[in-house]
């Protein structure tokens, strides 16, 4: 009966050995991932803000010549 315990405390243990592992793997995956939307984040807005600042740019322009007419 002992036996049986330590064989079914064996198998818990290796199981719980192995989920450890897939879940240390998944989070650095996810780390990883993480990493690179942050990027692309900060890669969309510096973007966005050379949208804005162009069609500002544009909108005074326009105005400028609206002025002239």
């Amino acid at each position: 009966m002992a036996n049986f315990d330590l064989d079914q405390l064996e198998q818990q243990v290796n199981a719980l050995i192995r989920l450890s592992q897939r879940l240390r793997d998944e989070n650095a995956s996810l780390r990883v991932r993480q990493e690179s939307l942050v990027t692309e984040r900060s890669e969309l807005i510096e973007k966005t803000e050379q949208a804005r600042s162009r069609v500002e740019a544009m909108l005074s322009r326009l105005r400028a010549m609206e002025e002239n007419l």
